[in-house]
Order: structure tokens, then sequence, then C-alpha cells
């Protein structure tokens, strides 16, 4: 992500403590090299659900919902070719 906005930050914040959480659980001394594809695979699972789940939580994603509904609306007919 190149120059995130303040709300962007936000979302990554939130992220923090879940992360920590999961890796105080598996180990925060271990290397990611120490670490399984399953364990690898569920930080970022942690990070990225943290993070979307800020993101849907906020009022500035509340307030785009009015556009998305509309884009829907308009884009919802079968592509002409």
């Amino acid at each position: 992500m190149i120059d995130p906005t303040d709300f962007e930050k936000d979302c990554m914040a939130a992220a923090l403590k879940p992360l920590g959480e999961y890796v105080a659980e598996i180990g925060m001394h271990r290397s990611f090299a120490e670490m399984t594809k399953h364990e690898v695979l569920t930080i970022i699972e942690v990070v990225v659900t943290a993070y979307q789940d800020r993101m849907r939580g906020s009022p500035e994603h509340a307030s785009c919902e009015h556009l998305r509904a509309e884009a829907n609306e308009k884009f919802s007919s079968e592509v002409p070719f």
C-alpha cells in the first residue's frame, strides 16, 4: 500500500492486537523460517481479517454503501458484448 490514508493506517493498527495474540500463541521468538506454512497463512488471515473488519465497521465504509448499491443496480444487467 503506497501512501496509506489515516483511515487505512487506523485499520492496520486494528490488526496489531489479534496479530500479537496469535504470535504469542505460536511463539514470539520464532523466525518465519521456523514456522509451518499453516502458521504463516494464519498470520496473514488474522491480519487481513482484522483490517477488513475495521474497514467494514467504520462510518467511512458505511457512507459508501449507497454508492455500492447504486453501482450494483446500474451494472446488474448483462454485459452487451
